[in-house]
């Protein structure tokens, strides 16, 4: 029971774009498209939960033991850096379309704070490996539902007659404070 309130509030209650404002880069930058969301999202739940996975156990076996926590921040960001250079290489072989679509914004995983934010909250938390692993994840179903529902937001708008001052971004960042609205109503929820 536990860990499926872990998993509903990181998704809804307290989403890490729409609560809490991290990652709001790659929420904005690559949400003209479902299809690159998606992609997106895919590559932020695999690379937040092995980043969370490797740097509990840093803080754990490493850091902790030799009295080294002020590298904290340091070592995570080396870990996460490393993961995605490995993503990008695999989505580079496996999938040449969805690596050339992300374009600059799959090295941006590296500094989407999101990342950094999460594993960190994990260890702030206190919470055990299991229970960082099924909260990385569900931070990154969080990001990635955010990012989809926020995508297709967009593309509807497309479609739309928007007043010529509010094209673009202006339109996009008042459809995501009401996105925002929207999740709020979550609160009471866990």
């Amino acid at each position: 029971m536990e860990y499926l309130l872990i998993f509903i509030s990181a998704i809804f209650v307290n989403n890490i774009v729409l609560t809490q404002f991290l990652g709001i880069c790659p929420f904005l930058g690559v949400s003209k498209k479902i299809s690159t969301s998606l992609g997106m999202g895919a590559a932020v739940i695999f690379v937040i939960t092995l980043a969370t996975i490797v740097t509990w156990l840093i803080q754990h076996y490493l850091l902790n033991p030799f009295n080294l926590g002020f590298l904290q921040t340091i070592a995570f960001i080396l870990v996460i850096a490393a993961l995605v250079q490995m993503v990008e290489i695999i989505l580079k072989k496996i999938s040449p379309s969805l690596y050339a679509a992300l374009g600059v914004f799959l090295p941006l995983i590296t500094t989407n704070c999101c990342v950094l934010g999460v594993a960190i909250l994990v260890i702030q938390k206190d919470f055990g490996l299991l229970e960082g692993t099924m909260y990385a994840l569900a931070n990154g179903v969080g990001f990635t539902l955010a990012l989809v529902v926020f995508a297709g937001l967009r593309e509807q708008l497309t479609l739309s007659d928007v007043p010529k001052g509010m094209k673009g971004v202006p339109i996009a960042l008042v459809t995501a404070g009401i996105l925002a609205l929207a999740f709020m109503g979550f609160a009471g929820l866990v």
